[in-house]
This record gives C-alpha cells, structure tokens and sequence, in this order.
C-alpha cells in the first residue's frame, strides 16, 4: 500500500497549489500581479480547494468500504440511502425558507442523515444480515427521492425551486471556511470508524460463516459500516449537495495497486477520491460556458456513467 499512497501524495502536493492558482481569473506566481489575488485565493479558492479534499477523500473511503462490506464491485455510499435522504433534508429547508438561516441547510442534512442512519439500524436488525441490509437502503433512497421530488413539485415559489434544483446539482461555487468547518469533523470522524471496520472487511471476504469463526461481530460491522459512511456522506451533502460516482469510480482505479484488501484500499481510495475531487473542481471552474460555471455533480456524472457501463459491460463478459 505504501506506493499508491506515496504517489497520490506527491500529485495532491502538486494539484492543490495548481488548483489555487487556476480559475476565471488565473494568478500567475511569476507574471503580473492580480488585483485582489489574496482575497481570492484566501477567502474563494483555499477554502474550496480543501472542502474538495474533505468532500472527495470521505466519498472515496466510503465507496471502497462499501464495496468491501457488500463484497460488490457496483456498490455506491448511495446505495445506503443516506445521500438521498441528506438531500431531502435540505430540501426541506428551502421548501420551509429555513435554509436562509444560518447553519439551517446542513443541520438539515444532516439531520436526514441521522434519520437515514437510525432506519438502516432499526430495519436491518441486529443480526447484520447484508441482503437485508441493502433491501434497507435501497428503500430508503427511494423513498428519499419520491419525497424530494414531491416537494419540487409543490415548491411554493420560482425562487425555491431554482434554489433547490440549483443545489441539488452538487457544487463547491461560493462554499467558505464556515462550510469546511461543517463538513470536516463528521468527516474525519466517518473516516476513523471506516478504517477501523477495516479489519473485519478483510475477514469478510472469506464469507460471512468464516468471519464469524474469526471473531467479527456483524452488527458491530454493520454500525461502524452505517455510523462511518453516514458521516461523511452526510456532511459532503450538507454542504456541497449530492456529487455521485466518486465511491464507485475511485476504488476501481486504486485497486490494481494494492493488495485487493478491502483494509489497504480505505486509505488510497480516500487519498483518490481528494485528488479527483479537487481535479474536477479546477476544471469546472476553467471551462468555459455561457451560463455560467459547469455544476461539479454534472460533470462527475457525465464522467461515472460511461464508467459504470464500462463495468457492467465487463461483467458481462466474465459471467458469459
């Protein structure tokens, strides 16, 4: 695991500083001075560039978990419902005018991510069955999404719907300090359960029977596995809305260069996940468009959904 590590950290040393130099207005260390290039990099770029780091290093650590825990290559933090059920949360508090307050669109999030959380516990069971599991999940995020888009239809104003379907699309434009300060503890804190699940993750690729002989208890598993991967999903969407495919993408990308652990891929993956992150930010925010800056959801999206098909056309292919 040292290489990959290694590797990715030397090109986040190289990205990041990049990524505060990059933008509409480009500041160039040796050319002409720019106006206000210290309040642009300190007040809009630095703190977008580490909310990127944050947002992306817990999506990326989330998925490879996931994927590990289901012991499916296809396996998304999406699937848990807590995404979609997050998303509803500030939805509501747009619907509501809540969201104008400060602190009241990601302690909704958040809220939903709790509520997600505690129905993935109390129907799942103690017995950490995985089929019922993600029977679980899977319903919630359905319910989550009929819901979010019954408030969309019944938006009470033009201003509220654009303002909803606006967020929902996933970016990092105009976030602050104030909204790394919300997203960075229940991170790192997600990414701490997540990595001691490591172990058990490990042993559960022998097969449920075996990782009970082992000493793994499955609903010790599955609470480190809903506590660790509602965290840090639920504070990527408190503040950045939903951003898709990272968990599904960046696992695939880093596993040829670890040892096929679920364990040793936590860690690259969410040093992964950073590094495209902060990537596709940049590019969002240099391309050009007429409208304005291109959504970092869109872009991801546009970017996972030819991968995901990649991956089933594989699949495929080997069960044929």
């Amino acid at each position: 695991m040292t290489r990959p590590v290694t590797l990715l950290l030397v090109l986040l040393a190289v990205a990041l500083p990049l990524s505060l130099l990059a933008g509409q207005v480009w500041i160039s260390p040796f050319g002409a001075p720019v106006r206000n290039a210290v309040p642009i990099l300190m007040e809009l770029r630095a703190p977008r560039a580490v909310l990127a780091l944050v947002i992306g290093g817990g999506l990326g650590a989330a998925g490879a978990a996931m994927q590990g825990y289901l012991r499916n290559p296809l396996a998304d933090p999406g699937l848990f419902g807590v995404a979609p059920t997050a998303a509803l949360g500030a939805v509501l508090s747009f619907y509501t005018g809540f969201a104008v307050q400060p602190y009241a669109l990601p302690a909704f999030a958040l809220g939903g991510a709790a509520l997600a959380m505690a129905l993935l516990a109390l129907i799942a069971g103690r017995n950490g069955s995985l089929a019922l599991f993600t029977l679980a999940g899977m319903m919630i995020a359905s319910l989550a999404g009929a819901l979010t888009s019954l408030a969309i239809s019944l938006s009470p104003n033009p201003f509220a719907l654009s303002e909803i379907v606006t967020w929902l699309m996933g970016a990092l434009a105009d976030r602050g300090w104030q909204d790394v300060a919300i997203a960075a503890p229940p991170t790192l804190l997600g990414l701490v359960l997540l990595a001691r699940a490591g172990p058990s993750l490990d042993a559960l690729t022998l097969g449920e029977a075996a990782a009970r002989s082992l000493g793994v208890e499955p609903a010790r598993l599955q609470w480190l596995m809903v506590v660790g991967v509602g965290l840090v999903v639920g504070a990527g969407v408190a503040v950045a809305g939903i951003i898709g495919f990272v968990g599904l993408m960046v696992p695939h990308l880093v596993r040829p260069f670890t040892d096929q652990r679920p364990s040793s891929l936590i860690v690259p993956s969410a040093l992964a996940g950073a590094l495209l992150l902060l990537v596709a930010d940049c590019l969002c925010r240099i391309l050009p468009l007429a409208g304005g800056e291109l959504r970092l959801g869109i872009a991801l999206s546009l970017i996972g959904a030819p991968f995901f098909l990649r991956l089933l056309l594989q699949m495929r292919k080997v069960i044929g």
